[in-house]
């Protein structure tokens, strides 16, 4: 209700209960704990772009030749899309032990985009600038077609309904941390690129890959944290550090290869016991 005031005959309207604000507030703009996990997640994506643009593409087209702090830079970078993958594992578990609040499936989307779309992708593409024998050119569009490989991958995991405990596809943290593994072994180029855009088709492949639900997410996790121990170990130049590395991004670009492998070998058991079935069924 306005009041006019007779000596001024002017106007006022009461202040609103700040806490009747906040009891009315729609739940949709309301963040849950796994919201902020996710939160988490886009910061770290950032970040990496970040120490990826000043530690590595900075310093080369400046024309620095100190290799200890592209590699330090290029190290956190990818520590930070670890710890993505990190805030990205534990926001859905803990979305399932409490609660996730309407927009944090839209926030988990646009975070991943981030930090496993825009990080790698930039990554691949600062690599074509500086590595001796890249051609940055050919490097920009494997870029592009590890982001677009992602924006779609993440698309269709809104709007295709899948069977409880698989995903379609690579998921988009491993195929992020595949990717820069396959550029950490500091492979040839032809070779990296070939092996890039594997991985970029595989995100968006109908092969199915288990969720990291129970002792495959601690697994995942001990991964993870495993991996950020190899990296710190190479950045500071620690001994047999650089052969610890390649090994590890070895076994994540076995890892995923060999995946598709297995869910391959068991859709065609599956087809062949139906079949096998069928025919069972068939006889008299």
């Amino acid at each position: 209700m306005t009041v006019i005031d007779p000596e001024t005959q002017t106007g006022w309207v009461p202040e609103a209960d700040t806490e009747d604000d906040t009891e009315d507030m729609p739940l949709s703009l309301r963040l849950s704990i796994a919201d902020t996990l996710t939160l988490g997640n886009a910061t770290c994506g950032f970040m990496a772009v970040y120490f990826t643009t000043t530690g590595i593409l900075i310093p080369h087209l400046q024309g620095s030749q100190e290799t200890g702090m592209a590699r330090h830079s290029a190290a956190t970078a990818v520590i930070l899309m670890l710890m993505a993958a990190i805030f990205d594992l534990c926001d859905g578990l803990v979305a399932r032990k409490l609660r996730s609040s309407p927009m944090g499936a839209e926030l988990d989307n646009l975070s991943d985009l981030i930090s496993f779309g825009l990080a790698p992708a930039y990554f691949v593409l600062v690599y074509g600038m500086v590595a001796d024998d890249a051609h940055q050119r050919v490097a920009a569009v494997a870029a592009i077609v590890v982001l677009l490989a992602v924006v779609l991958r993440l698309a269709r995991f809104s709007c295709v309904t899948l069977k409880d405990g698989m995903f379609q596809g690579m998921p988009s943290p491993f195929g992020a941390l595949t990717v820069v593994s396959i550029v950490l072994l500091e492979l040839p180029f032809v070779p990296t690129l070939l092996a890039v855009l594997g991985v970029a088709w595989l995100m968006v492949s109908r092969v199915e890959y288990p969720k990291p639900r129970g002792i495959l997410a601690v697994g995942m996790l001990s991964w993870i944290v495993g991996a950020m121990g190899l990296l710190a170990a190479w950045a500071f130049d620690a001994p047999g550090g650089q052969l610890l590395l390649q090994t590890g991004c070895a076994l994540q670009v076995v890892m995923g290869a060999v995946i598709p492998l297995f869910a391959t070998a068991r859709r065609v058991n599956t087809f062949r016991g139906n079949r096998r079935e069928a025919r069972t069924a068939q006889l008299p």
